[in-house]
């Protein structure tokens, strides 16, 4: 049992060099000298680490420091296998008293996982943390496993996931009980399963919400590798991937051997049935459906013929818009009778009829009733925003939306011209293109090149598109100059070796929203002009199923994300863009996805 002893003096002794020598007291506030730096130690620890034959009802393992401390966070002390209660935890002195309100399992080996839980009583010092191990059987488990937890679109590490493994190999296991072990990831991502036994396992990553240990789909992200593994690491007491250190020690951190990689996903829910419905005006609705890809067998409105109804599914196919294409006064009462694919009890999709009743709002009433009160001018035009960006504009054009569909468009009234710097105007063409995805969308796009210093104006006339409700578009005009900020800088990727459809992203530092987007299944080379000085990152995701959208993946289905990588600049995945300049990089695809 000893043989586990040093470790923890091997852990006071890789902390040491981490921090100053300080000579303030530990266990008052300093009267003088540097300021105490340095976290609580542990000097004792009973029984020992390693032990064996620890008693499964009424166990308790009593960690002594060497100096008074706080329990800053409970949750992060941690023990695999977990039990049904979480450890209980209280402080006597200098000592951490750990007692389980369950029973233990018998011949099982615990590791007991100390991570950002303790701090000092003064300074607030936080304790790196400690794995302990012991057993109730007559021996320690010897192998280990290693990996790093990834959000699947970012590929940031994330911390504070739960890795779960199991001997169950049963793809339902992680959805029904605990797992035989789990530990959390730290600031890096980075996981390490100790002491556990030589066999095959299924692994598994979850955000758990609740901390059950259990995922649950409906509010918790997951992470799985396809195939079974088996450990080939030995768990030692003085391994690196076992030792807690700094997290702003990166070149310890990052030295950790990681032998798997987990990418964390939302997933689509599988149980469908209609979750959400709405009345959004007199002549219009909509119906969202808890799963994406709705079997709709047929549907229809009372009072209405089907041809005059018009329906729009989104992308997904989990969220369906409805409009009344009729002069007819609309019903009080919309009735919608909608025959599809419902997740029956025992999990199955089967027929069902659903009839939806959507009272009308009194204030999404408008023309068609005799009380007009508060009627504002939107409510009897035909509604659109019409809108162009400087930055965008070369590559989206002009964007015009409707608020419902129209049922006629004059398109040739539309007056397009260039004015040049003397300010002389000329008519300019351009086309028109209806998106494919949403049928109240349309890309007005200039055929010709635009050029900087020039002013390009676009003018919808007066009663040129008219909707659904017969209600005609008021007239706009949509101003757009290129930008001439000299301090602008360019980006242009040169894609070969392109054999597949691609996602390809420009994103900001913090990778959390998307600047400029392409789609593409051929060689080319990509602009993303006017861009400021700052640190930008280009995602390129394999659009597998050729969709246009990044896709999620599904665990029973045994499917992954869609494969993610961000461009490498110089060993770095941020590309660094100062002011005035025009970039060019040429990257070869065919070679990014062969490691994924």
């Amino acid at each position: 049992m000893k043989r586990f002893l040093p470790l923890i003096f091997l852990v006071g002794a890789c902390l040491l060099p981490l921090f100053a020598p300080s000579c303030a007291n530990t266990t008052q506030a300093p009267s003088g000298g540097k300021k105490d730096t340095i976290p609580p130690l542990i000097i004792d620890i009973k029984p020992l680490p390693g032990a064996v034959r620890v008693p499964t009802v009424k166990a308790s393992l009593v960690f002594s420091f060497d100096e008074y401390f706080n329990i800053k966070n409970p949750g992060n002390i941690f023990l695999s296998p977990p039990l049904q209660h979480a450890p209980k935890t209280r402080v006597r002195g200098r000592d951490l008293i750990v007692t389980f309100e369950d029973t233990l399992a018998a011949n099982t080996t615990y590791t007991l996982n100390f991570t950002d839980a303790i701090a000092d009583a003064n300074e607030g010092n936080m304790f790196p943390g400690y794995t302990y191990v012991f057993s109730t059987g007559e021996q320690i488990d010897s192998m280990m496993m290693t990996g790093t937890v990834r959000d699947c679109n970012t590929l940031a590490p994330v911390k504070g996931a739960t890795v779960l493994l199991y001997k169950d190999l049963a793809d339902s296991a992680v959805l029904k009980h605990r797992p035989y072990a789990a530990v959390k990831t730290d600031d890096w991502g980075f996981f390490v399963l100790p002491f556990i036994q030589d066999t095959l396992y299924r692994i598994y990553a979850i955000k758990d919400a609740n901390n059950n240990n259990i995922y649950e789909p409906e509010t918790e992200t997951v992470a799985f590798i396809d195939s079974l593994i088996r450990p080939v690491l030995v768990a030692s007491d003085t391994v690196p991937e076992i030792l807690k250190y700094d997290m702003l020690d990166t070149l310890r951190c990052q030295a950790r051997r990681s032998e798997h990689e987990l990418k964390l996903f939302r997933e689509k829910p599988t149980k469908q049935y209609i979750v959400n419905k709405v009345r959004t005006s007199e002549r219009s609705a909509y119906l969202t459906f808890m799963a994406p890809g709705a079997w709709i067998d047929s549907l229809w409105i009372r009072g209405f013929r089907a041809d005059q109804v018009i329906s729009q599914f989104n992308i997904l196919q989990d969220s369906l818009e409805l409009w009344i294409n009729s002069r007819r006064a609309a019903p009080d009462t919309m009735r919608i009778y909608v025959n599809y694919r419902k997740t029956d009890s025992l999990g199955r999709l089967t027929p069902a009829q659903e009839i939806v009743k959507l009272p009308l709002l009194p204030d999404k009433r408008t023309y068609s009733k005799p009380v007009r009160r508060n009627i504002k001018h939107e409510d009897t035009t035909c509604v659109y925003k019409f809108s162009a960006s400087p930055e965008t504009v070369e590559q989206n054009g002009f964007e015009l939306e409707f608020r419902n569909p129209i049922i006629w468009a004059q398109f040739d009234s539309v007056k397009f011209v260039s004015i040049n710097t003397r300010q002389r105007q000329t008519r300019a063409e351009f086309t028109v293109e209806q998106d494919s995805l949403n049928l109240r969308r349309y890309i007005l796009r200039p055929k010709d090149k635009l050029l900087p210093g020039f002013e390009y104006s676009m003018k919808l006339p007066y009663r040129a598109f008219r909707d659904i409700n017969g209600f005609w578009s008021d007239s706009t005009v949509v101003k757009v100059s290129l930008p001439q900020d000299e301090t602008l800088s360019s980006l242009e990727l040169d894609l070969t070796g392109v054999d597949r459809k691609l996602i390809v992203d420009l994103l900001g530092e913090k990778r959390d929203k998307v600047l400029r987007s392409y789609v593409i299944d051929r060689d080319g080379t990509l602009s993303f002009p006017y861009l400021k000085a700052g640190r930008y990152s280009i995602r390129i995701t394999e659009d597998g199923n050729r969709n246009s959208i990044v896709d999620t993946g599904s665990l029973l289905e045994h499917r992954q994300p869609e494969k993610v990588v961000f461009l490498d600049f110089s060993g770095s995945e941020h590309l660094n863009i100062p002011a005035s300049v025009e970039l060019s990089q040429s990257v070869y695809v065919g070679a990014l996805f062969q490691n994924e």
